[in-house]
């Protein structure tokens, strides 16, 4: 007895990836999502002013971190990615790149956090932003470990099918995507955020990191929605 999933884009057995204006909507919505990403990241790094204050750096290295990761779920990206013409092989070291970069912003952005509150002597974890930071960032070493798991199956001895653990690996890489998602909308309400961003430009920044958040949820559920189980 063997199981197993085949998995297609929604809207494949529509023909609705022969529409052009279909097509088109998504190539916009992803090169949206790479400029919305670098776009957020160049503007909290002005806001910040780095090198002000040991605080200064961790919006730097966290808003670094969520391209980072934004970048490495979009190469995989049929529409709207710079590598959308390479093979699927240096996509995936790609994606490995990225996600070394991802944890070692993570590693430096958490540092000087904890750096800055010893000094300033507050306490820690004591905000909702905190507590999904941490989490956020447990999740991400998890979700590494899970990838390394999916690139060497026979080394580790792993029992379950490599689609199958494909789909496991991104279905837990939408969870710390959305999780790093709401860290980054709890971050508007810090004081620090508020005291620097006002009026219409705070609402703004409140709802553009959502639009990245919609485009990789819509990449990865589509890549991998399931269309018809198999039994033999």
């Amino acid at each position: 007895m063997r199981s197993d999933v085949e998995y297609s884009p929604v809207g494949e057995g529509f023909g609705m990836r022969d529409f052009w204006l279909y097509v088109w909507l998504r190539r916009a919505a992803v090169i949206a999502a790479h400029v919305t990403g670098l776009g957020l990241t160049l503007i909290i790094s002005l806001l910040s002013r780095p090198g002000t204050s040991l605080f200064s750096w961790h919006p730097v290295c966290m808003s670094f971190y969520c391209l980072c990761m934004t970048e490495g779920v979009l190469l995989f990206s049929a529409e709207g990615s710079p590598f959308c013409c390479k093979s699927r092989k240096n996509k995936v070291r790609l994606h490995w790149f990225c996600q070394a970069l991802v944890l070692i912003a993570a590693a430096t952005g958490l540092g000087f956090m904890v750096a800055s509150k010893n000094v300033s002597e507050l306490p820690h974890l004591v905000s909702w932003h905190s507590l999904l930071g941490v989490s956020t960032l447990t999740a991400t070493v998890l979700q590494a470990a899970f990838g390394i798991c999916v690139k060497f199956p026979q080394l580790l001895r792993l029992s379950s099918p490599p689609p199958r653990l494909k789909l496991y690996h991104a279905t837990c890489g939408l969870v710390v995507y959305l999780l790093a998602t709401f860290t980054v909308v709890t971050a508007m309400f810090s004081d620090w955020f508020q005291a620097t961003v006002r009026g219409v430009a705070w609402w703004a920044f409140l709802l553009l990191p959502l639009f990245p958040a919609l485009v990789v949820m819509n990449q990865i559920t589509n890549a991998y929605l399931p269309r018809k189980k198999i039994t033999s």
